[in-house]
């Protein structure tokens, strides 16, 4: 199996990408959101790939990152989704929003992929749901509040009220660790009496 390749682009389309390596050029299928990060004709570029193997095909199809790929050949053990749709529905929108619309179970956000219907996208969402990496935005997030948690310990608040704070100072999920401790520390002192 081919993992990675690493050449010269000597074609750009669409939908895929020929890559020149030690004069064997490679015919590498991408998804549009990895199209964006290849680079002009000339140029090399490092792609992670799947080598995708059937009686009468064999096909390359290249990510930018590793984690495309994993959900590539995570999409790939659903029954019904081939490597085609597969790749459809990481064109049709950024990994880490798909990643997040299968966690909250939006099905609305993935019906909006061409070619995915509600029992298709209700389906994704029940079989993908523990099998998706988590969304890197919920990681960061979890990883504000507990550094704004620390914060408040660190000026002398305990562990379980700072907590409580951090959570009603997280109303908005693009708000800065300034801006979560400034409002948990208005809902400290408009409750902490002592």
């Amino acid at each position: 199996m081919i993992a990675s390749l690493k050449g010269k682009v000597l074609h750009k389309s669409p939908e895929q990408v020929i890559v020149d390596v030690g004069g064997v050029g490679y015919q590498v299928l991408v998804p549009l959101s990895c199209l964006c990060n290849i680079p002009d004709p000339g140029n090399e570029v490092f792609l992670h790939t799947y080598t995708y193997v059937r009686e009468d095909a064999l096909h390359l199809y290249g990510f930018s990152t590793d984690e495309e790929r994993k959900v590539f050949t995570t999409l790939l053990g659903i029954n019904g989704i081939g490597p085609k749709l597969a790749l459809a529905i990481l064109s049709g929108m950024p990994l880490e929003r798909f990643i997040e619309a299968v966690g909250c179970e939006d099905v609305a956000a993935i019906t909006s992929i061409p070619g995915l219907g509600k029992k298709t996208a209700a389906r994704l969402i029940l079989e993908l749901k523990e099998k998706l990496p988590k969304s890197s935005a919920i990681a960061s997030g979890k990883l504000i509040a507990d550094d704004a948690v620390s914060a408040l310990v660190n000026l002398g608040y305990k562990k379980s009220l700072a907590e409580e704070a951090v959570k009603m100072g997280m109303r908005d999920d693009n708000a800065s660790i300034e801006i979560i401790i400034r409002d948990a520390l208005k809902y400290l002192t408009g409750t902490n009496t002592e």
